[in-house]
């Protein structure tokens, strides 16, 4: 019976503070996401650690695309619209809470970094894939 009653007691505590999921409060959450992850830096580190892959000669002109002449307040437009329309209340919420914590910040900044890493392998199995899927075009055996 006791366990009965912790479950439900949880149960109604988690309930109690969820964040209704309306408009207003999606917006609020997604605005507290962008402070806490915000887009400017996120493409100063894109342009930053991508422009590290680049021949020298294609790094200037790479991290100026992605810091200079990108629309950053269009873009983060976009992602705000985006966050609110797909994800909820508490969603938004979590991501904000979780990305505005110090272990969150610490992880962000190691994004980039991941990123680039990460990329070769990924161009790799593109092209790859790409390769694979042109051999299985009807159009190939012409």
């Amino acid at each position: 019976m006791n366990k009965i009653l912790i479950i439900a007691a949880l149960l109604f505590a988690s309930n109690a503070f969820a964040v209704e999921d309306i408009q207003a409060n999606r917006l609020r959450e997604a605005e507290r996401y962008l402070a806490a992850t915000p887009p400017k830096e996120l493409f100063a580190d894109m342009a930053e650690q991508g422009a590290k892959t680049m021949p020298p000669e294609q790094r200037e002109v790479f991290k100026n695309m992605l810091t200079k002449y990108l629309d950053i307040d269009l873009l983060t437009k976009a992602m705000k619209d985006s966050m609110v329309k797909i994800f909820t209340a508490d969603e938004l919420k979590a991501l904000a809470d979780f990305y505005g914590s110090p272990i969150g910040k610490s992880a962000m900044k190691k994004f980039g970094v991941y990123m680039t890493d990460i990329m070769p392998a990924i161009q790799s199995e593109m092209m790859r894939a790409i390769s694979k899927a042109k051999a299985e075009s009807p159009d190939a055996s012409k």
